[in-house]
């Protein structure tokens, strides 16, 4: 009975995080949607910037003190290990709920790109982004990463296995496919107003720290296999000439 309350809830949180993943899209895009980035009347510029800082770093807070080690040492003494992933996952989801229902738009056009071939690069340079970033949970293991894994093996009483270190698709070209994917969905805009300025710098602030924090930890698990990694491919960029001899991983 606790394994399939368990897997219940793991498939729920799985529902939600994906529920939220795709209406994300929608919110930086500004597609029809309630509330997008741009979206609904503008407010007063001081208290807009504090109440978005405010959003955007409880996110940036909750997604990396939860993914830390010593946090989940101390976390899975609550919640059984198997609805860890699955609670983080919920959490975090949670967060960006909470962006996109409080989110104070910005409008002020910072740069606007004329209708042509310039706006048709950007709009698929979105596309392309999330794209990059959904596949990329795939090439490593999106189930896993989403918590399903954890909470199929606990109900069919399967022990976990160990986490993989190798470099499928993108990764043989950057470390963090992830991230660039996100990096290229928040900038790749026609029309930048001011509001989407602000996410896009924050949420790329965060993608810098969140990197050093998860490769720390992954060095902490695959030592030297992991630093020969970091040392053949590029963080965010591919290394002209640069060739992975050696396996790798996305940090979840």
């Amino acid at each position: 009975m606790t394994g399939i309350i368990i897997g219940a809830y793991g498939v729920v949180c799985y529902l939600i995080f994906f529920a939220t993943f795709l209406y994300a899209i929608a919110f930086v895009g500004d597609l029809p949607v309630p509330a997008t980035i741009d979206g609904g009347p503008p407010g007063p510029l001081i208290l807009s910037l504090a109440v978005d800082a405010l959003l955007l770093g409880l996110f940036a807070i909750q997604h990396s003190v939860m993914a830390r080690p010593a946090f989940k040492r101390v976390w899975t003494r609550i919640v059984p290990p198997p609805a860890e992933r699955s609670t983080y996952v919920l959490f975090a989801s949670l967060a960006l709920i909470a962006v996109y229902a409080f989110w104070r738009p910005l409008p002020q056009v910072i740069w606007s790109v004329p209708a042509g071939a310039a706006t048709t690069a950007l709009t698929a340079l979105f596309w392309i982004g999330w794209a990059m970033v959904l596949i990329s949970t795939f090439l490593i293991s999106h189930f896993e990463l989403f918590g399903l894994t954890q909470v199929y093996n606990r109900l069919m009483r399967r022990e976990a296995t160990a986490m993989e270190f190798r470099t499928p698709g993108f990764y043989r070209l950057v470390r963090h496919p992830i991230y660039l994917g996100f990096i290229l969905a928040f900038w790749a805009a026609p029309v930048m107003t001011l509001g989407h300025l602000v996410f896009a710098v924050a949420t790329l602030g965060y993608i810098l720290i969140a990197i050093q924090l998860e490769e720390h930890d992954l060095i902490g698990t695959f030592g030297d296999r992991y630093r020969a990694y970091k040392a053949q491919v590029g963080m965010l960029i591919p290394k002209l000439g640069g060739k992975t001899t050696k396996p790798g991983v996305e940090a979840p």
